[in-house]
């Protein structure tokens, strides 16, 4: 009833062309749609102890595993925004069609003969066709909802957050549970969320369909200032973001050691990711107020703090760091519905999809390097310093979303 009233204020729309009102529970399937196919992204992270155990990974292979999925994405990001798959095809069905492969790439993980190959290869094919379920949810928002976006993107975006925690939930109610019931939750998930999109949610009034195909299109929306300004906001973003969460189980276990706590690992990265997802829609509902730069910049500056002053977390009391990482948790994640509100608006209307894709696939990309960083120099490096690297992307998106 709660999320029903927070949903009840955006406006009803109409459609210019046939002057059909927009039904209300548009926002609602998105939400569930976005939470239940996103489930799939950090499925495989959420149980890499088990499959590292089953098939003898190295602790250099879990950083490949950790970025295949970021791979993928960034792959099938490109590959879109070259096509404008996003703008060309009806999004509805280009979401169905993806929810259905990544679900079964995942499946992958279930086959008995499993090695590091097929490991690799699953989560690549999985974050491959996630490019057809993230930026192109959004794409279905923009298509829904103009002056209100940056609200419906905070309850969409922190959809894809919860999403992301939920296989780390599942991992922290049973510690004993197999790692294949988490992979057949999240591929089930997945096939329903495509199912909801495709039969309940139709071509949205705004959208305006690309009927050529220019190949440039992408790179082209960098000439506009406001465009370029968000987008490079948004890659500081992600240089952070992903990062932070595939290490944040690296640092509960770095506190548990040096402090001599047994904080559960699971546990607190699921709260951890999850308060990201409340901070999604805190923003947005903020953003009403204040603006979508002014919350992204806050949530930049707050994040990028906790980065600078993250080696000393480590020697504070157990509450104060659990407490102080789940705040961390949520500057780092809630600038980015802000921050693809920005793009969104200012990329032309027949190319918002794109705009949304090829920006996505660039931060994306950014997340690999930072991953593969903070893996690198975790076997060089005390752990507690490994953090204060993810300062630069903060650095970087303030700096250029103030540039006049």
């Amino acid at each position: 009833m709660k999320i029903e009233k927070l949903i009840g204020t955006f406006p009803i729309i109409k459609n210019p062309q046939t002057s059909l009102n927009l039904k209300p529970q548009i926002l609602p399937l998105l939400i569930i749609a976005q939470f239940a196919c996103t489930s799939l992204w950090f499925a495989g992270n959420a149980v890499i102890d088990e499959i590292s155990l089953k098939i003898g990974l190295e602790f250099s292979d879990v950083g490949y595993m950790l970025s295949s999925v970021q791979f993928g994405f960034i792959t099938g990001t490109l590959l879109f925004a070259v096509l404008l798959i996003a703008d060309h095809f009806s999004p509805s069905k280009v979401f169905f069609i993806c929810a259905l492969l990544a679900a079964l790439c995942n499946t992958g993980l279930l086959l008995v003969n499993l090695n590091k190959e097929i490991v690799l290869l699953a989560r690549f094919g999985t974050g491959f066709f996630l490019a057809g379920i993230y930026p192109i949810g959004m794409k279905i928002a923009a298509d829904y909802y103009d002056n209100s976006l940056g609200k419906v993107l905070g309850f969409l975006v922190g959809a894809l957050v919860l999403g992301t925690a939920f296989p780390f939930l599942l991992t922290a109610m049973n510690v004993n549970i197999n790692y294949t019931f988490i992979i057949k939750i999240t591929s089930v998930l997945a096939v329903l969320g495509g199912f909801l999109i495709m039969l309940l949610v139709p071509n949205g009034p705004f959208r305006k369909p690309s009927k050529q195909l220019h190949l440039k299109a992408g790179l082209s929306l960098f000439k506009i200032c406001s465009f370029r300004k968000a987008a490079f906001g948004y890659f500081g973003h992600m240089w952070e973001l992903y990062a932070f969460w595939a290490f944040t189980p690296l640092a509960i276990q770095t506190f548990n050691v040096i402090n001599n706590t047994s904080f559960s690992i699971p546990f607190w990265t699921f709260i951890t990711i999850s308060f990201g997802a409340l901070a999604c829609v805190l923003g947005g509902l903020f953003s009403v107020r204040f603006g979508n730069k002014k919350v992204a910049l806050l949530s930049l500056f707050i994040s990028g703090g906790f980065c600078i002053l993250s080696p000393l977390l480590f020697l504070a009391p157990s509450g104060l760091f659990l407490i102080s990482w789940s705040f961390w948790g949520m500057a780092v994640a809630a600038d980015s519905p802000q921050f693809s509100t920005l793009v969104a608006k200012a990329a032309p209307l027949e190319l918002k999809g794109t705009g949304l894709t090829i920006v996505t696939c660039i931060g994306f990309a950014l997340s690999i390097v930072s991953i593969e960083l903070l893996s690198f120099l975790s076997l060089q490096l005390n752990s507690t310093l490994i953090f204060l690297f993810l300062s630069l992307g903060p650095l970087f998106g303030i700096y250029h979303l103030k540039k006049k």
